[in-house]
């Protein structure tokens, strides 16, 4: 596919736009004031792959999480603020790696300049976010109601604020819990400016429905070529998160470097627990990042032929189950055995 061609921004060690890769992003749940347990959820994202953490600063004190996160982290930061510039300007000064602000909502001309050239003096990009709840009032006066015309405009508007001041590191959102209007306001957004795009359905939900919003939300966008970085908000632990974005990635072929399971729905001729046993499976590769197409199938008498193209998999007997590869049957195991053997072939490839 065909990514849309945006402004490559640096972040960190890594980039938004551009050449480079979707990013996976998360936000921290425990209580700002909380810094121990917002060091140990960050550095539990960071090893379930998240690429950028964000984390709300709502007032001074929660300033202080910058520096012991950063201390126990690699990825990425970004601070999370509303209306205070001040905020902005401290969490600059402490080392943080993103803005998040708009600057519609921070007050006078001058706070807008100060927030501007500190971050381009630090080299920081600056996110602007907007939601159907945060529209301009004569801007939703304009449209009578939160549209995707309006919070295109409105993001932009943010935007025409900063580059007064010669600033355009700049990556836009706009969420909506609605999945049609998401789209839609990511769609023009797409055609009415460069900036990199951070998708995201807001308030999707919990676990359940909220990966099936954000699937269906993000990932049309993404097979478009539309999105930079990404977040599958959910009501759970942001780790959960982080695994939801990058199935939705490697389920468009975004991802490679992990294996691609792929397991029949079972009927009435499967004699095995396959149910029980995919779930294993999918838990055993969740470290692997082996590029190979894994089958999880329930039956001998197809599943072999019909997972061909899997590089490894495993087909289940009265019983007992077959060990094959590319179609061909290397052997038969034990059921009990099945697991273990199919992880000892993944071991080999």
């Amino acid at each position: 596919m065909n990514k849309r061609q945006t402004k490559k921004i640096k972040l960190g060690n890594t980039f938004i736009g551009g050449d480079s890769p979707v990013l996976v992003q998360s936000m921290l749940n425990v209580p700002a004031s909380d810094i121990e347990g917002s060091v140990k959820q960050a550095v539990e994202l960071e090893k379930a792959g998240c690429q950028v953490i964000r984390f709300a600063v709502p007032n001074e004190e929660a300033l202080a999480l910058i520096e012991p996160i950063k201390n126990a982290t690699t990825v990425p930061l970004v601070a999370d603020i509303h209306f205070d510039y001040k905020l902005a300007l401290g969490a600059a000064e402490r080392g943080i790696d993103k803005i998040r602000i708009n600057p519609g909502n921070i007050g006078s001309e001058d706070r807008v300049k100060a927030v501007a050239e500190i971050c381009k003096l630090k080299g920081l990009p600056i996110r602007i976010g907007v939601n159907s709840g945060s529209l301009e009032k004569h801007i939703l006066e304009k449209y009578g109601s939160p549209t995707p015309e309006a919070m295109v405009e409105s993001a932009l508007y943010h935007a025409s604020l900063l580059e007064k001041f010669d600033f355009d590191d700049i990556v836009i959102s706009i969420k909506s819990s609605n999945v049609n209007t998401m789209i839609a306001c990511y769609e023009l957004a797409a055609e009415k400016c460069d900036y990199p795009l951070h998708l995201g359905v807001t308030e999707a939900g919990t676990k359940r429905m909220g990966i099936i919003k954000s699937a269906v939300g993000i990932g049309s966008l993404l097979t478009r070529g539309i999105g930079d970085t990404i977040r599958v908000s959910l009501t759970d632990e942001p780790v959960e998160e982080v695994y939801a974005a990058f199935d939705i990635l490697k389920a468009i072929g975004l991802k490679t470097d992990c294996p691609y399971l792929i397991s029949c729905p079972t009927c009435g001729r499967t004699k095995i627990d396959l149910v029980g046993l995919a779930k294993q499976v999918e838990e055993r590769l969740r470290g692997c990042t082996k590029p190979i197409k894994v089958a999880v199938m329930g039956c001998i008498v197809n599943g072999p032929g019909e997972a061909r193209e899997a590089d490894i998999g495993i087909a289940g007997g009265d019983g007992c189950g077959l060990i094959f590869k590319k179609g061909e049957i290397l052997r038969k195991v034990d059921e009990k055995d099945l697991l273990d053997e199919l992880m000892k072939e993944v071991d080999k490839l």
